[in-house]
């Protein structure tokens, strides 16, 4: 068995062990396990359903870090990428129109887009032409673009008067429900906060589980009086998400529900509107996965002394595939999450920390009644503010 991972994987050419690789899988999913609550939640405001979009979270997650350490043996994992499911849900579909299913081909022309160019090295040249400096700070900038998104969701600011920048109103019958979402939010925030600067494994998940429990405790005292989060952990709950994901897996190529607005089907593929919704899924994830890649294999010490990145064309390859697959399964955009430094930090060095990853994100299906009561306006992600994007 240590020959099989020995040949496979390279450990003693990248100085580290069998134990340590599994170690460092563990740690990376942990410090982004969060994903299987939060893109469930952002995914249902474009009419998706939540345990659906669970299983085929996790799902795209296997399947895009198993492709990772397959073509590259790097200790990079993937899975939905925050942010582009943002952009996903409330623009193209809330804001657009164009119907979820529309909005999952768009994201699947993305990814064999990317395939194409990351095949002809387009997308490698990209990668090499762009100063440093730039790769870090698109990650950062689409980092604020999530941050106020979930600003928004957690009702610490508000429409009002036009603008999106309004503070929470914590008075009257609000308090009781937006009002204690805020605070709870907030004080989650704080907490996960903490948790990061003490360097805790698994921050920004134990973050989201304390604030989710504290949900829970004012749900009973009768503080708190909006949506239940009390988890149902029913068979029948569990298998209302298989039901979900068999709604969701394909829908892509449901041609009779490409809609939006009054015209639908294929003519919508001609339209100005849908080369612009690829382009932007496009552009974004080129940004996301050049400032991940960037900043992770600079701390693993991957990169040479010029910043270019050996093995990048096996890397974009699984990105590509990913975003695709992830697609065809039920979700946005598939992406390197730059939460792989923790295991990169734990001593990942080779692509069986990305199988250890892979592993339990397929495990972690089995536990998804108890995942999708975790409501949406939990803390997001307070690690964009500091490194950047997913």
């Amino acid at each position: 068995m240590n020959n099989f991972f020995e040949r496979t994987f390279r450990l003693k050419e990248h100085n580290t062990s069998i134990r340590t690789e599994i170690i460092a899988g563990i740690t990376t999913f942990l410090s982004m396990a969060y994903i299987l609550a939060v893109n469930p939640a952002i995914l249902s405001g474009a009419g998706m359903d939540r345990g659906g979009v669970l299983i085929a979270t996790a799902l795209a997650a296997f399947f895009g870090t198993a492709l990772m350490a397959c073509f590259a043996n790097y200790p990079f994992a993937l899975a939905p990428s925050m942010g582009l499911n943002a952009y996903f849900a409330y623009t193209v579909v809330q804001s657009m129109g164009f119907s979820w299913q529309f909005a999952l081909f768009a994201v699947f022309c993305e990814g064999f887009i990317f395939l194409l160019l990351s095949v002809t090295s387009i997308r490698e040249q990209i990668f090499n032409s762009i100063p440093l400096p730039l790769k870090k700070a698109s990650g950062i900038g689409i980092g604020f673009f999530i941050a106020f998104i979930a600003f928004q969701n957690a009702k610490l600011i508000e429409n009002h008067d036009a603008t999106l920048v309004v503070f929470q109103s914590f008075s009257g019958d609000k308090i009781y429900t937006d009002g204690i979402s805020a605070l709870l939010a907030l004080a989650g925030t704080i907490i996960t906060a903490c948790l990061l600067s003490k360097n805790v494994k698994g921050a920004i998940l134990l973050g989201i589980l304390l604030t989710w429990c504290a949900g829970i405790v004012c749900q009973l005292a009768g503080i708190y009086r909006g949506a239940s989060i009390i988890p149902d952990l029913t068979l029948e709950s569990f298998q209302t998400a298989l039901g979900g994901f068999g709604d969701l897996f394909g829908s892509a190529f449901d041609v009779k529900n490409w809609v939006h607005g009054t015209n639908s089907g294929f003519k919508l593929i001609y339209s100005m509107s849908f080369v612009t919704i690829v382009f932007a899924f496009l552009f974004v994830d080129l940004f996301s996965a050049i400032g991940t890649l960037t900043g992770v294999a600079g701390q693993a010490g991957l990169l040479t002394a010029d910043g270019k990145l050996p093995k990048i064309r096996g890397a974009f390859m699984a990105d590509s595939l990913a975003t695709s697959g992830g697609a065809v399964l039920g979700t946005s955009t598939t992406t390197t999450y730059v939460e792989s430094a923790t295991g990169v930090v734990a001593g990942g060095r080779t692509g069986l920390t990305a199988i250890t990853t892979a592993l339990l994100f397929l495990l972690s299906i089995i536990f998804a009644p108890l995942l999708l009561s975790v409501p949406a306006h939990l803390p997001r992600r307070l690690r964009l503010l500091l490194w950047g994007s997913t």
